[in-house]
């Protein structure tokens, strides 16, 4: 009898044999034990899908919730490193739901083919041919598409390292501006005069990232050689305090309080100071113009002219 259940129900023996105990026609056992069969494997599958899709999920959350903070290092600087951690928050948020996006659907595409694939075994289709078909299709279409999948590789580990965001200003060697939109394919950027760059994530060899985290702003201060060098650190010195002490530059643009640096530069006829500022991403560009317009009145009024460095 077993002999005969194994020849008739072929890999679906447990069903099939109970079965053929409750229908009155015997033949159709094989056909209905199939279709549970073929049903049962793709009601594990979603729900193995949806398990995977659970803790993809879950991982991204606290991935997005979690690393740290920059307000240890800055405790003085109030509202600007809040600032700063706001963006930081927000960029880890949009790397780990990008990040979470693809391997939900790569998990989603091995699970559901693995389904399908046992799916067409139990139906006695034969798949050796359709995978060595697929096989030879995928090494087809890889030689074709190398770039392709180059440009793909490189915009996941991008993402995966944080390497740049959109709003970043960036340096990618074939062009530098602002960058409007990130995908694992290609990245846009919009130079100064307005121009947009479309760059395939795989020819990008290098970055510079001027947005990240925190910028620095430097301005160099030259003055005649005869100069009291004295009178002018402390005048640089009054410049920095008194912009540190305006809060609409303590709390929006800058994170630490400016610091006169000293002598950069020696000639033959004038010194040259430096100002140091670190401010928030992107903002060194509007605290160094203001620094230029103070440190020119300061200089003003106490009767020192700068000079024109060789």
């Amino acid at each position: 009898m077993i002999s005969d259940v194994g020849e008739v129900c072929g890999q679906d023996k447990v069903i099939c044999g109970f079965l053929q105990t409750l229908l009155p026609v015997g033949f159709l056992a094989p056909l209905i034990a199939t279709l549970i069969t073929v049903v049962l494997i793709l009601v594990l599958a979603l729900a193995v899908r949806n398990i995977a899709k659970r803790l993809i999920t879950r991982v991204v959350g606290r991935a997005a919730a979690g690393g740290g903070t920059i307000t240890g290092r800055f405790r003085r600087a109030g509202a600007a490193t809040e600032g700063i951690d706001a963006l930081l928050h927000e960029r880890r948020k949009q790397r780990a739901e990008t990040m979470g996006s693809v391997l939900q659907h790569i998990a989603s595409i091995v699970i559901m083919g693995t389904a399908v694939l046992t799916v067409l075994d139990r139906l006695t289709i034969p798949i050796a041919p359709l995978l060595t078909s697929v096989g030879i299709l995928g090494v087809a279409i890889g030689f074709g598409a190398q770039e392709l999948v180059k440009d793909f590789i490189a915009g996941m580990f991008m993402l995966l390292e944080d390497q740049y965001g959109v709003g970043d200003v960036i340096d990618s060697g074939a062009a530098v501006g602002t960058v409007e939109a990130v995908t694992l394919r290609v990245t846009r950027l919009r130079d100064a005069d307005g121009r947009v760059w479309y760059i395939r994530n795989g020819t990008i060899t290098r970055i510079g990232n001027e947005s990240q985290g925190w910028s620095r702003a430097y301005l160099d201060v030259p003055v005649a050689w005869n100069t009291d060098v004295t009178t002018v650190r402390a005048i640089l010195e009054h410049v920095a305090e008194e912009i540190w002490a305006d809060t609409d530059f303590r709390e929006t643009l800058i994170v630490e309080e400016p610091s006169v640096v000293g002598v950069e530069q020696l000639s033959d006829s004038s010194l040259v100071f430096r100002i140091s500022a670190k401010t928030m991403p992107s903002k060194q560009a509007q605290v160094a113009r203001e620094l230029r317009l103070q440190v020119k009145s300061a200089l003003d009024a106490a009767g020192i002219p700068m000079v024109a460095t060789a």
